[in-house]
């Protein structure tokens, strides 16, 4: 099965849905805020409710869903999209604008004495800085050093800003809490009188509490805004590749990546489900891989990428920067 384009056409969101449940047994751990926990929440009915998962979060996962840790790339069939990748002073891997949480906004890529990427992106985005911001040419700039920052959004300056074009998240519906708890053990000095200063350092047993919820359901969301992805004029070959990316992302984050913490290991339960546009069906994990290969060809031969598919940009700190940050360790 490829991809219906043609029922996607007119469409301004496509919207998605999978029931998910615990791996094992049947409670969960769900992400926590500072100063918050748990982010819990009553709808108008009385129904308790629970965010399992953030936005910010599912973005993350989604991003790193087409990363091989172990090969330090792209999974292999993915290989051909651009990105920038940025090596220490003695050439080794640091980071890239996959996995930086601010994509081709890092600090490591943007704010060091290499100033390459900043001087194509000044110079591309000439005219940008003043009058209305043209978001096409922003987004065919950016989708040319790196497509997947164009589904996970974009900040540049005070300017030039690209929204999320893939998000999703995962709550839960009639949620009860399970309190446990556990102690850590110190086996050499339980009291964590005689050996060391007590248990602010570590030492001796240390009881804690543990919060976990059990759930009526657990669903994960997921939205693609086809508006805004139209919107950008990317040019067809660009546009689809983006619509399969993120339908394999999705596909490949429910399948490999719903181990969201140690005491949070889901899986999905059933399929997942198309609810807009009516009458789109989603092909496989293996489909969509296809179909990004062959688009990924496609716009390479339109030539939508840059010429090295890989820009790599390397980590020199500002010497200032540098200089105050030995400073401030000598301080300390």
């Amino acid at each position: 099965m490829t991809i219906d384009y043609t029922k996607l056409a007119d469409a301004p969101r496509l919207l998605l849905q999978a029931e998910l449940k615990p791996l094992q047994g049947d409670r969960f751990q769900p992400t926590g805020f500072a100063d918050l926990g748990s982010a819990r929440y009553t709808l108008a009915d009385g129904t308790e409710m629970l965010l399992v998962e953030s936005a910010q979060s599912v973005a993350n996962r989604m991003e790193i869903a087409v990363w091989d840790e172990a090969g330090d790339d792209l999974i292999a069939d993915l290989r051909g999209l651009p990105y920038i990748r940025v090596k220490t002073e003695n050439n080794s891997p640091l980071t890239n604008s996959i996995l930086e949480a601010h994509r081709i906004n890092s600090p490591y890529i943007l704010e060091g004495k290499d100033k390459k990427v900043f001087d194509l992106l000044k110079k591309e985005a000439a005219g940008l800085e003043v009058g209305p911001v043209k978001l096409n040419q922003l987004a065919n700039i950016v989708f040319k050093y790196d497509a997947n920052a164009i589904l996970h959004g974009l900040f540049l300056s005070g300017r030039l800003r690209l929204t999320r074009v893939l998000s999703g998240f995962i709550e839960a519906s009639a949620v009860r809490v399970a309190e446990s708890g556990g102690v850590k053990n110190d086996r050499v000095d339980p009291s964590g009188k005689h050996y060391g200063g007590g248990a602010d350092q570590g030492f001796g047993n240390v009881p804690y509490p543990r919060t976990e919820f059990t759930a009526g359901n657990i669903t994960a969301y997921f939205n693609l805004d086809l508006a805004l992805l139209r919107g950008y004029g990317l040019g067809q070959s660009a546009t689809h590749l983006l619509i399969a990316l993120a339908l394999f992302k999705i596909r490949r984050f429910l399948s490999t990546g719903l181990r969201l913490r140690t005491a949070c290991d889901l899986e999905v339960k059933g399929n997942l489900v198309v609810t807009r546009p009516e009458g789109f069906t989603v092909p496989g994990e293996t489909e969509l891989l296809g179909e990004c290969k062959a688009l990924i060809g496609k716009c390479k031969e339109e030539k939508l990428f840059a010429d090295d598919l890989v820009t790599v940009v390397q980590w020199k700190p500002e010497k200032k920067k540098a200089a105050k940050a030995a400073q401030e360790e000598t301080e300390e």
